[in-house]
């Protein structure tokens, strides 16, 4: 399946009344390799655990906001013959994540660019219908679920998972991951994005069609505490802070400077190297039934 010609969504006027690029539009991180680096981490067992139950041999699963394509590729894995589509508005990564599926020679999978809010798919096509971490960047979550649910088929589902950064916690106390996390609930907010949709995925889901009853809500973690795993974490955090797409919004909406950022991506640094550093992400996460 060939590339669409679809931009990314419509986003709404950036901070200040300016109007973002496209990237900054569509993601708020960017795809700086700091960014990518954490996304081809993922993987179906860390970050769709609460959807594996409800795949089987022969299913049709889209993707939605697929990335590099690592957790993608995994579910390929677990619907036997069934026939997956990965959708991203980055043509650029979506390169990578077919250069991973021929990598490892996943041949029922397939990658397209294309729209959140407009997915270029007939009613009721998939079985199961996925975003991981791809709601708290959209303007209008409830606008994306309602597509997603118009592509899903009758007795299939709706499975999302998202970060909630208000609920993420560390230790030591750290008075720059306090400004860190201060600072992205400032710029997601100033770009009209939920930096806390975790908490608000059920009632999304909810103000989408979906009844109580064909909910099921749960959570997830994920945690960074070994040693490996903090300088991995810190790291890549310290170099979002000063290069991704969340530094040039912060400066964009002058919500930070160079300095600020730099010291931030410092502090970053001094977590990961603490001995007893410790860090948990909690996610939201909902099937929905249709």
């Amino acid at each position: 399946m060939t590339d669409s010609p679809t931009e990314p969504f419509d986003a709404p006027t950036g901070a200040h009344g300016s109007t973002p690029s496209k990237e900054s539009e569509s993601y708020t991180h960017g795809h700086h390799e700091s960014v990518l680096r954490s996304h081809r981490w993922r993987t179906a067992e860390n970050s769709a655990a609460f959807l594996l139950s409800s795949l089987h041999d022969g299913a049709t699963l889209l993707d939605v906001g697929c990335g590099p394509g690592t957790v993608t590729v995994d579910l390929a894995g677990h619907v036997g013959g069934g026939r997956v589509i990965g959708v991203d508005a980055s043509a650029k990564v979506l390169e990578s994540a077919r250069e991973l599926a021929t990598t490892k020679g996943v041949t029922n999978v397939e990658f397209q660019q294309a729209n959140a809010y407009e997915l270029p798919f007939a009613d009721d096509t998939f079985d199961v219908v996925f975003a991981h971490q791809v709601l708290q960047h959209l303007s209008d979550p409830v606008a994306a679920l309602r597509e997603m649910k118009r592509v899903a088929k009758p007795g299939g589902v709706v499975a999302c998972r998202e970060s909630d950064y208000s609920a993420m916690t560390w230790y030591p106390d750290s008075h720059g991951l306090t400004e860190w996390n201060e600072l992205y609930h400032e710029v997601t907010r100033a770009y009209g994005f939920e930096a806390d949709a975790g908490r608000r995925l059920l009632a999304w889901t909810q103000d989408a069609g979906f009844a109580p009853e064909q909910i099921t809500p749960s959570a997830g973690v994920w945690c960074y505490s070994t040693p490996a795993d903090r300088q991995w974490w810190g790291g890549l955090w310290a170099e979002r802070c000063i290069a991704s797409n969340f530094a040039v919004q912060a400066k964009e909406s002058a919500l930070a400077d160079d300095v600020a950022l730099e010291q931030l991506a410092q502090d970053w640094l001094r977590w990961a190297a603490e001995p007893a550093g410790w860090f948990a992400v909690l996610h939201g996460e909902v099937l929905a039934r249709v």
